[in-house]
């Protein structure tokens, strides 16, 4: 498609009373950081008018990718996605700087002097920059294409690329264009004949091309610019914010996979998706470590059968049945109860795993109910979608005037919580939750417990015989077996043990490690999310910044104490300076690894080679092509590869030889499963894909 500049102009005139109407224009300032926006309840995002264009006529072009990211950053913080455009890139940072706008959303390149005026976030991509020339110019080298003059829209990164090479080659000359000229303008100017070449981003050039018969890529002019939001330099909290936004949506969204699947097809995948939720009797993240009973069990299981699991957390009984009939995940594990209210639904169920009775609970100071019938008159609050509601609701059918108080997106916990606060008359719980409560806390009792066992078992759907029946098999060889009591013993009869649980169990508005604050300083700098880096931190050292191993890495990032001299730091045992230089040392391992990655899988690649090596991943990576698996993505491709690595007969043929390819497997996988366990426990109502 051909932009014709009264077409243009008549875009830009319309665009413009669209915005006025839906009232998306720059109608207020405000120059104030996250807590100021959230008092706004808007996030007004920059772009210049013509990426709306592209981003609406064609596909394969990135901007409208990051327009639906940005959008869903907005709304992870809470605010109102509202986009405000101008004429030309030139004009964002004023934009922004003026409070007219407060994030800048673009294929917009990082260059030293944008760094002077903004403050950019994680890079969303990198990219080689391309010069444009005709067909009838031949020659993949700038000294044999010959004198040319480039156009350049002023007041951007290809005007920068230009007159870098304006000063190196004389038979070029640049021609500066109006700072609102877009790609598809530059193009056009180009075919037309007005100028002899152009610059044009990579990660845009394929697209725009098929538009332009008589023109080539030409060579690359520019290598490895960044690209990335930004923010006024005096926001760091927003800032902080989307760079954590952008790394965990990177990475979450490398495992997310949406299929519905019976036993064959987990075998062959070799992965079991588990459907949980994050309390303390089924999945919990303590010092580091994924844990809880339900965890415990569907993983001991996953392991007789070779399978990795890969939980998905969803907070409430309606969210994991649905997510498990999106095919999300494969099992739902989560002391969920058996109800014929759910059978009816056409949900099925596993063998029981657990037997539990129902108890009322409140205050410490009350004193035991006498009989059920004492209930008459009292608030008993539930989760809305719970099986308690059925329980409760059969007490009034025989005539107890029971309150049932049904509370929306409540989990058993916070319910307890109000009942000790006194916000709450009573509530309703499964015994082992009650038991588990009550060995850390004194301020609630069971009042009653209702007559008649209740099953607790896997929710599976009706398409999943072959899973059905492995699962009743295992429960069959285990239940009350010696792992099994085991492990309810830790969770639920152990009072040492269940109180250090709950001491260092991590979730929202707890500190992860004693070096939360470091890390968040630094990681700012870096361009990382701060609880990428305290998984690494843990992975490497426990949080023992004395650490040291066998090869002399030494502090809380297991950083050498040469490479630590290398990015400027003496004493990697000092908490600051090894957290500084283990992510100068991740960052320039990431920048080894080509500017086509996908972020996730940058990230993947540095960690893999943080512990091996760059030169083992490259040779990984060569492997994996050679046995035709895709060599820029790391899981089931890459890291396959690299367990090769340690066998004689592929060893001989890698550049680095050896290596213990096992390690670098392991690694990655644990830090990255860390990793999103730790998005899913800080963030409260995060619902997000959890790790294998």
């Amino acid at each position: 498609m051909t932009y014709h500049p009264v077409t243009a102009t008549l875009l830009a005139v319309l665009t413009l009373v669209l915005l006025a109407g839906c009232g998306q224009g720059p109608d207020y300032t405000e120059t104030g950081d996250l807590e100021a926006l959230q008092e706004r309840g808007v996030l007004r995002l920059a772009a210049p008018r013509f990426d709306e264009e592209q981003a609406l006529v064609r596909e394969g072009v990135p901007l409208q990718e990051f327009r639906e990211q940005a959008e869903a950053a907005a709304e992870a913080l809470g605010l109102e996605p509202r986009w405000v455009y101008t004429d030309g890139t030139g004009e964002l940072a004023d934009l922004l700087n003026e409070g007219r706008a407060d994030m800048i959303v673009s294929n917009y390149s990082v260059t030293e002097a944008r760094g002077e005026a903004v403050a950019f976030c994680t890079p969303v991509a990198v990219i080689d920059e391309y010069l444009v020339v005709p067909d009838s110019r031949q020659g993949d080298d700038l000294a044999a294409l010959g004198a040319m003059t480039l156009a350049v829209p002023e007041g951007t990164a290809y005007a920068e690329t230009a007159e870098e090479l304006a000063g190196r080659f004389d038979t070029i000359k640049v021609e500066t264009l109006p700072g609102d000229t877009s790609d598809a303008g530059l193009l056009e100017a180009v075919a037309e004949g007005r100028y002899g070449a152009t610059i044009v981003d990579g990660n845009m050039l394929e697209s725009l091309l098929l538009d332009y018969d008589g023109l080539r890529r030409g060579p690359v002019v520019k290598e490895r610019r960044r690209i990335a939001w930004a923010v006024r330099q005096d926001n760091p909290v927003l800032r902080a914010e989307i760079n954590e936004f952008i790394v965990s949506h990177h990475v979450s969204a490398s495992v997310q996979t949406r299929v519905q699947r019976d036993w064959a097809a987990i075998k062959e995948e070799g992965v079991l998706r588990v459907i949980t939720s994050n309390n303390p009797a089924s999945y919990f993240l303590w010092r580091g470590e994924l844990m809880g009973f339900d965890y415990d069990l569907i993983r001991h299981f996953a392991k007789q059968h070779g399978l990795r699991v890969r939980m998905v957390v969803r907070n409430s009984a309606s969210e994991m049945f649905q997510a498990l009939e999106d095919g999300a995940g494969d099992v739902i594990a989560a002391s969920m109860t058996v109800t014929e209210e759910r059978r009816r639904a056409g949900w099925h169920f596993s063998k029981r795993y657990l037997e539990v009775h129902e108890q009322i609970i409140g205050p410490a100071d009350e004193e035991p109910l006498e009989s059920v019938e004492a209930l008459a008159g009292r608030t008993v609050a539930v989760a809305a979608d719970s099986a308690f509601v059925d329980s409760l609701e059969r007490l009034r059918e025989r005539g107890i005037d029971v309150t049932v108080r049904r509370e929306e997106g409540a989990t058993s916990e916070m319910l307890i919580q109000q009942v000790a606060d006194g916000e709450l008359d009573l509530t309703l719980v499964d015994s082992h939750l009650a038991a588990l409560e009550s060995t850390y806390r004194d301020d609630i009792q069971p009042l009653w417990t209702l007559e008649g066992e209740r099953d607790i078992a896997w929710g599976l759907r009706a398409n999943q015989p072959g899973l059905k029946k492995q699962l009743d098999a295992y429960i069959s060889r285990h239940y009350k077996g010696l792992f099994y009591n085991v492990t309810f013993n830790r969770y639920f009869k152990e009072p040492k043990t269940i109180r250090l649980h709950e001491e260092y169990r991590v979730e929202a508005g707890k500190e992860i490690s004693p070096y939360d604050d470091l890390v968040k300083e630094y990681a700012l700098k870096y361009g990382f999310d701060w609880r990428l880096v305290v998984s690494q931190m843990y992975q490497e050292s426990r949080f023992n910044p004395d650490a040291r191993s066998f090869a002399g890495a030494q502090g809380l990032m297991q950083v050498m104490p040469r490479t630590a001299r290398q990015f400027g730091f003496s004493d990697p045992h000092d908490p600051e300076q090894g957290i500084a230089a283990g992510m100068a040392y991740l960052q320039w391992l990431e920048d080894r690894f080509p500017q086509r990655l996908e972020l996730a899988q940058k990230l993947y690649f540095g960690l893999a080679a943080y512990n091996a090596g760059a030169g083992h991943v490259e040779d990984a990576r060569r492997l994996a092509q050679r046995l035709g698996k895709d060599p820029d993505v790391w899981f089931d491709n890459v890291e396959t590869a690299m367990l090769l690595l340690s066998r004689p007969q592929y060893a001989r043929q890698a550049r680095f030889g050896y290596v213990r390819g096992s390690e670098p497997v392991k690694y990655v996988r644990e830090i990255r499963n860390r990793y999103l366990g730790y998005v899913e426990f800080t963030v409260e109502n995060n619902i997000s894909a959890q790790p294998e």
